[in-house]
């Protein structure tokens, strides 16, 4: 394995047609130039599930298929971590899991089809806390939740990434960044996602803050922008300048409702930063390299996932025409800041 400067494009392909037919999702992601796809939802002709939920025999032909279209799985989009922290009623939806029966179960599958899909990186997230609590008083029990899931990946030959996203422990940096130094293992990364704070309430330069805050601990990227008008979802709370730029954007008793998020827009033009983020990428290669080339990974993934038709808790919508526009918007940022890429031949 040779490490290659170039980043690795890749997409959550599901965000291309409502029906999820892996079929169509290949076919418009080679046909776009991607080298990679994330499989999350997918149907292979007995309904829609999440790949989580694939057994052996549809793992090895979702790897058929993705290799007959001249593609590569970069990561597996599983929802590992998605689940309620503590066995607390709290008013929302979420899913409580022991934590043993979580290991043996949930991850151990989601770590056997990452194998079989011949895939090294897993999306993760860091487990809902009580919805009105305060995330902070909740990173030690999130540390010990994720440290047995991190040893399982690990021995599975696989690295965890923890997304930062809203109404998880870890929504903010500087709240990843204590979960990651508290499980304190190299198979476990962060994930950076610039539309997950900007929904948050976090203003360009503090979205620019956190980004600085992740890249010690960064494993790959995924790309969607969020513009908000006045009226959108997401929280119109800004705390005074001069503040903690960690702080959580949204009041501990008030949660994100992400299916109100309408106002995704194209990677440069939100309030993600992404100009200013990739102009910075190239220089941090070298520092990103002796992080994942231990790991077996031989590029920097930055995964496209757009929404721009809407999205969820667990996922969203952009069309095949959304995904292309979103897709060259990606490309245009990544030739201005002269970070290079590969398209599928």
């Amino acid at each position: 394995m040779a490490w290659d400067d170039r980043v690795l494009l890749g997409g959550f392909c599901d965000e291309i047609t409502r029906n999820k037919n892996l079929e169509v999702q290949l076919s418009v992601a080679a046909a776009l130039g991607l080298e990679s796809v994330t499989p999350r939802f997918l149907d292979l002709g007995a309904g829609v599930r999440n790949v989580s939920q694939l057994t052996d025999e549809e793992a090895r032909e979702v790897a058929r298929q993705v290799a007959g279209h001249g593609l590569k799985v970069g990561c597996v989009g599983s929802p590992l971590g998605k689940v309620r922290l503590l066995d607390v009623e709290d008013g929302t939806s979420n899913r409580f899991r022991p934590s043993a029966d979580y290991l043996a179960e949930e991850v151990g599958r989601v770590c056997r089809i990452a194998q079989l899909l011949d895939c090294r990186l897993v999306r993760g997230f860091s487990f809902y806390h009580p919805a009105g609590s305060d995330p902070v008083r909740h990173v030690d029990a999130a540390i010990e939740r994720l440290k047995p899931i991190v040893r399982r990946c690990d021995d599975a030959g696989l690295t965890l990434g923890l997304e930062v996203e809203a109404n998880l422990v870890g929504q903010n940096a500087g709240l990843l960044v204590s979960i990651a130094e508290g499980v304190d293992h190299p198979a476990l990364m962060l994930v950076f996602d610039g539309a997950n704070l900007v929904t948050q309430g976090f203003r360009t330069d503090e979205v620019l803050v956190q980004w600085q805050r992740m890249l010690p601990w960064l494993g790959w990227l995924h790309v969607k922008d969020y513009q908000p008008r006045a009226d959108s979802g997401a929280t119109s709370e800004r705390p005074e300048r001069g503040s903690d730029p960690d702080a959580a954007r949204t009041r501990t008793d008030q949660q994100i409702d992400e299916s109100a998020l309408s106002d995704f827009v194209p990677a440069g033009e939100g309030a993600s930063g992404y100009d200013q983020i990739f102009s910075g990428l190239k220089a941090a290669l070298p520092a990103i390299r002796k992080r994942l080339e231990p790991r077996g990974i031989d590029r920097l993934l930055v995964d496209l996932e757009p929404h721009l038709a809407g999205g969820g808790q667990f996922g969203g919508f952009s069309g095949p025409d959304g995904f292309a526009r979103a897709f060259a918007a990606l490309r245009a940022l990544l030739d201005a800041a002269g970070v290079g890429y590969r398209l599928r031949g």
